[in-house]
């Protein structure tokens, strides 16, 4: 009797994580929380959805952490790693939350240059 109530829950369990809907962009959080942020200095909102895509795409090519944000700090002329990864995190939990996953991934036992 255990092992079928078991079974049961582990079924439901596997159903409801198969059926869960995928996580949605919301470019408009995107936005307000890096195009309207000083620092960035982008031109407009589609050079701010584009660089937020174009990390998108490095994650998702599984490029590792460290050199995502070593590559955005050059981008924006900047030595801060906060702004880096700040870029990087809105980027990701706003415009690709799939790969959030993938993003936890790479930075796994990362550490701030000191």
């Amino acid at each position: 009797m255990m092992r079928a109530i078991v079974a049961l829950a582990s079924a439901a369990g596997a159903a409801a994580v198969l059926s869960a809907p995928a996580a949605a962009a919301d470019t408009v959080a995107y936005l307000v929380n890096v195009h309207v942020r000083p620092g960035y200095n982008f031109p407009n909102a589609d050079a701010a959805i584009g660089y937020g895509n174009s990390v998108c795409d490095r994650v998702a090519a599984k490029m590792a952490y460290a050199q995502i944000v070593d590559q955005v700090k050059a981008d924006f002329h900047t030595a801060d790693y906060y702004q880096g990864a700040y870029l990087i995190n809105q980027a990701v939990n706003e415009l690709c939350p799939a790969q959030i996953w993938q993003l936890r991934q790479s930075a796994a036992g990362y550490t701030v240059p000191a």
